[in-house]
């Protein structure tokens, strides 16, 4: 769902929703997992989107509130396969007898990284706890009901206030 068009809405201004839509998925799966006691210390990017587009990355971290690392190699999956492989050949042939051994012999990180402006995320702030009211709404919480009008208004001055 989009939410806020107007006739004058743009490709680029659809495109960055879309792009923010993900980043807000991703910040509530962490959010999620932090419920339940799992630390998240750091978020390692890789794949193409992560080496070819910068907006996308800079949102993400904006949206999150955490730097966006990248992996060093450009091959993360075959390199998982790897390392694998490397535990499950052992000590004894070469390999690792653990996960965590083989990880910090065999990876790294890439030389970008991106970095939360601070700015930006206060108005993310705002804007996710929209996204959560509609979230809830629209099918994640039972019985859940977002006063739809008065979001819209919400939204509405929070763009006019950081337009100005």
């Amino acid at each position: 769902m989009i939410v806020g068009q107007t006739l004058h809405t743009t490709r680029a201004e659809i495109y960055r929703a879309l792009v923010e839509a993900t980043a807000f998925g991703a910040r509530a799966i962490i959010a999620r997992m932090e419920e339940y006691d799992v630390p998240i210390e750091r978020v390692v990017c890789c794949g193409g989107i992560a080496e070819k587009n910068d907006l996308f990355m800079q949102v993400y971290a904006d949206v999150i509130g955490m730097p966006m690392l990248t992996a060093g190699s450009p091959q993360t999956p075959a390199l998982g396969a790897a390392i694998a492989a490397a535990v499950a050949a052992g000590l004894g042939a070469g390999g690792y007898d653990r996960f965590e051994a083989a990880q910090e012999r065999m990876t790294s990180l890439g030389a970008r990284s991106f970095v939360p402006n601070r700015e930006a995320h206060t108005v993310y702030d705002e804007l996710y706890a929209l996204y959560l009211e509609l979230h809830d709404t629209f099918g994640a919480v039972p019985g859940a009901r977002a006063e739809l009008p008065a979001l819209m208004k919400r939204l509405l001055a929070l763009r006019e206030r950081v337009s100005a």
